[in-house]
Formats: C-alpha cells, structure tokens, sequence
C-alpha cells in the first residue's frame, strides 16, 4: 500500500498505522457470511435462467433498457443497502450494464476472452494480465490490480472463469477470485507479497457474474461484481471508508465503459 502524496502524507501515516487498522485478518466467520450471502445470490441468478425469468437485468425496467440503449450505463445495488455489514468484514454487490451497437456477440466474447491483452484494454486499474491455462469454456487467469482511493492498493490475482454458452445469442460467465494478494513495495526491489487474507483487508474476495445477449442490432453487457472487504475502523472512516465503499462501484462502472469503448474502436 502507498499513501498518495499530499501535505498530511505524515499524519496519516502515523494514525493509520497507530490504530492498528493496516493489518487485520480474514477471519472463518466473515468468510462464511460471504459464502452464505453467494450461495444466495447465485440461486437468484439461476432462477433467471428458467423459463420465465428475467436474463437480463435491464429487462426488469424498460427504463434501463430505452438508456443503454442511449449509450449511457445503468448502475444499481444488489444488496439492498450498500456496504452490507457482516461479522469482520463488508460485502459489496454491485450490477450494471451497457449496450454495443454493430457488434456481435462472438466479437464481443472475443475481447472479454483475450485475458493476455486485458492490460490494454482495462487501463489504469488492469496493470498486468495473461491467461495461465485454458480447457474449452474454462479459464485460469491471472490479474495484477491497482485500486487508488486516497490510498494506492497494488494487488496480484488468480481467477477460475468458465462461460456458459446459450441458445438465443445468449452466454453468461463466472469468474471467482482464488487468490488475492497484496503487493508491498510494487515494482521495486523489496516487493513481496503479504500473505492472503492477512493484510490491509481492501479487497480479499471478488465474484464477477457476466451476462451476454446479441439483439436489437448489438449486444447487451452485465456484470454483476460481489466483493469482500474489511470493515472500516472507528474513527479512519474518512481514510478506509473511500477505497471500501466508492471503489466496487467506481471499478464495475470503469470495467464496463472501457469494454464498451474496446468493441467500438
């Protein structure tokens, strides 16, 4: 982690690190919420897939559907109150959408599915990229990540991704995070990684959910993006608070915008 420069750079650093916030643990209860509220969350996104079901969020609303039409991206919150509080830890449940004119959705699987090239296209938050393995509709992949909010957050990520091919012009992904690691020192001699989940807490757990339909002369993009983050400590709101509650919002409307931009070049 690195603070950003500025004249209280001094004072932050002393009560950061004086208030015992830098360095927290992943405890098992916070990460068995985290798997309850998935479990959850996974079951809805099932129910969508049945007849009858809404696949696509923006069709819930014939609003979204008339503004991303109109170029523009839908946001919203999944969890009903954001962040959502949970033992050791908070969990942010983000969706939002986007519509490409004149492209189709092989191009689009295309650009989304060239993990190797993902830093070119995802820039400044993507700082590395590369595609580790892949088996048919299943993908390894590997992400080095930069989250700046006040504090700059360098962390290395591991992912499993597996696409799930539909009738209809339809396909739908999810890609879980099996490794997240902070990196201290980025890019200098002494980098090291701290170990998972005993570290600066900003982000331990990121489940991406995509959703893919080529119709009225383009495609529709989603993505719903669940994460797991520290809690923030009482009294460094104002310095934890920004990274843990703006940033998922911020980084799933960013994903999806330069996505968009990528399929229109």
């Amino acid at each position: 982690m690195r603070l950003a420069a500025r004249p209280a750079a001094t004072v932050v650093i002393c009560a950061f690190c004086a208030s015992g916030a830098r360095a927290v643990d992943l405890k098992p209860e916070t990460v068995q919420a985290f798997d309850r509220y998935i479990s959850g969350a996974e079951a809805r996104l099932d129910d969508n897939l049945r007849p009858g079901g809404k696949f696509l969020w923006v069709d819930e609303q014939q609003q979204r559907v008339d503004q991303v039409r109109q170029g523009q991206l839908e946001i919203g919150n999944r969890s009903g109150r954001e962040p959502l509080a949970v033992p050791g830890g908070l969990i942010h449940d983000w969706i939002g959408a986007v519509f490409v004119p004149a492209v189709t959705l092989a191009k689009t699987l295309a650009l989304i599915q060239d993990y190797d090239h993902n830093h070119d296209n995802y820039k400044p938050e993507v700082l590395a990229s590369r595609l580790v393995s892949r088996n048919g509709n299943d993908f390894k992949v590997y992400l080095r990540l930069m989250k700046r909010e006040i504090v700059t957050v360098i962390l290395d990520t591991d992912y499993d991704v597996r696409y799930f091919p539909l009738d209809g012009g339809r396909c739908h992904s999810r890609a879980y995070s099996t490794r997240i690691a902070e990196v201290e020192n980025a890019g200098k001699r002494d980098e090291r990684l701290l170990p998972p989940g005993r570290d600066d807490g900003y982000l331990w757990r990121l489940y991406s959910y995509w959703r893919f339909q080529e119709r009225d002369g383009g495609v529709y993009i989603e993505c719903e993006a669940i994460s797991l983050t520290r809690a923030i400590p009482v009294g460094l709101g104002w310095l934890v608070g920004p990274i843990v509650t703006s940033l998922p919002r911020e980084s799933l409307a960013n994903t999806l915008r330069q996505t968009r931009a990528a399929l229109l070049k």
